[in-house]
């Protein structure tokens, strides 16, 4: 090749590599000036516009909360993102191959070839498997919405509250089925996300049920069956489910019964949470740091301790804290119940936004087989939104145990006395209707420490009744 002819490869090969340029900067400006100006102009039009409106999207998120947690709750606004990012990724992959051709890389020498493509086949790939990974990150959000959530109709705030039932199923091995052991009503203001937790014993027995329901009719007296607790009013009912019609739930839908009956609470949502699979959302989320305030024993009572929790302030993971939550073996179901505020509360404060981000898709894939509800989808953004503004607040918690309440035989008016009197206390107002025995100012949290869990059984725990629970914990 003449050094005339090697010079005008060369210059060509530059030019190749500034359209390969000018495609990654400007996708469609190198057709604009070198190729098919009507591909150009298209394609440049639609990034151009594509760029204006993620740019717009991004500051409605930063200045206004809700439209970010809409844009990622949102099955159909998913199912949208998912196909522009695909698209994008095949076309502007086509715009490279179209900008290395418009190069003439027949022209320059065998190594400029080489080159070209190399330089090409990275941008191509870079971009479009950038584009791509997002799009399935955006499928993997939206699977998890549709798989988790339902499409049933939003509840309204009850009183300015919204009251969601939080259901722990203790499914591990030697458990039978996914049954609710652990109940918690959470108690949301529908403006400040301020959250009073009200924790429900599951060996709670003659309670009575939500007046007018189907329970009611059938234990007109309370729940007075031999052997009968709060834990087994969803056995009861998956036994006579001739009695619900064509509900989807009758379990869920009697354990609501109850806690209505119980609490004067109006629930608006339920939700089951699968024990064995939340250690997999801990996990995910590379831990939760938690005060064991005692050495806590691995495994049931009757099983063979296989290990043990140590004392101190420590990051546990999914398999530690589970047991922290559940273990019973030198304990009581009240310390249990303490100790899973805390696990609560943790999660709360802990979980940032960032942290979400970075592990996306492995909480994403945990929660979908941990978590079972029928809170709609369109209603996730609120919750999220509230979730954000209750992080930082004092979590206040209420548990109806003893010394408090006699769970075998509940003080029914006494129970709705206190359960207001939390809730007032958390908007900061006086009981509506103060009773003797709800007004008492708290004792003075005890120094000793029983299962892990501040307090006793005769003096209580600090963790089930109190108006700051990160202190109690």
């Amino acid at each position: 090749m003449s050094p005339v002819s090697e010079r005008a490869a060369q210059v060509r090969f530059r030019r190749a590599l500034s359209l390969m340029a000018m495609t990654l900067v400007a996708p469609g400006s190198a057709q604009l000036i070198a190729g098919n100006r009507r591909v150009g102009l298209i394609a440049f039009c639609s990034a151009a516009g594509l760029l204006a409106l993620s740019l717009m999207g991004g500051l409605l998120a930063l200045v206004h909360r809700p439209f970010a947690y809409w844009v990622a709750t949102s099955p159909s606004a998913l199912f949208w993102i998912y196909l522009v990012l695909t698209a994008a990724a095949v076309g502007w992959a086509a715009l490279f191959v179209d900008a290395w051709r418009i190069g003439e890389p027949l022209s320059y020498s065998m190594t400029h070839r080489r080159m070209a493509v190399g330089v090409n086949g990275l941008l191509c790939f870079s971009v479009a498997g950038t584009l791509l990974v997002g799009a399935h990150l955006v499928g993997v959000q939206r699977d998890f919405m549709n798989a988790t959530f339902g499409d049933g109709e939003a509840s309204g705030a009850h009183h300015g509250r919204y009251n969601v039932l939080i259901m722990g199923g203790d499914a591990g091995a030697g458990r039978w089925g996914l049954r609710p052991d652990s109940m918690t009503v959470a108690s949301v203001d529908a403006e400040t996300g301020k959250t009073v937790l009200i924790g429900l014993p599951r060996n709670m027995s003659h309670f009575p049920f939500r007046e007018g329901s189907v329970m009611d009719e059938q234990f007109p007296d309370g729940f007075d069956c031999d052997g009968c607790m709060l834990n087994g009013v969803s056995t009861w009912a998956e036994d006579n489910t001739e009695l619900f019609g064509k509900a989807e739930n009758p379990g869920v839908d009697a354990t609501i019964m109850a806690i209505e009956g119980i609490t004067d609470l109006e629930i608006n949502y339920w939700a089951m949470v699968n024990l064995e699979g939340f250690k997999d959302l801990v996990d995910a989320v590379g831990g939760v740091t938690l005060n064991v305030r005692q050495e806590i024993p691995i495994g049931l009572p009757g099983d063979k301790v296989t290990g043990t929790i140590e004392p101190g302030t420590r990051k546990l993971d999914g398999f530690e804290t589970l047991w922290y939550a559940r273990a019973r073996d030198g304990s009581d179901d009240y310390s249990r119940m303490a100790r899973q505020k805390c696990v609560m509360n943790a999660m709360l404060e802990q979980i940032s936004p960032q942290s979400a981000l970075r592990n996306f898709q492995k909480i994403a894939e945990a929660s979908s087989d941990m978590v079972s509800t029928n809170l709609p989808s369109s209603e996730v953004d609120r919750f999220l939104d509230l979730a954000m503004r209750a992080k930082g607040q004092k979590l206040a918690t209420l548990s109806l145990v003893p010394p408090m309440i006699a769970t075998a035989d509940p003080d029914i008016d006494l129970v709705h006395a206190k359960v207001a009197e939390a809730i007032a206390k958390a908007e900061g107002r006086a009981p509506e209707t103060p009773d003797d025995g709800a007004t008492k100012p708290r004792k003075k949290q005890s120094t000793s420490v029983t299962g892990g869990s501040v307090g006793s059984l005769k003096e209580g725990y600090a963790a089930n009744d109190s108006e700051d629970l990160g202190a109690a914990c």
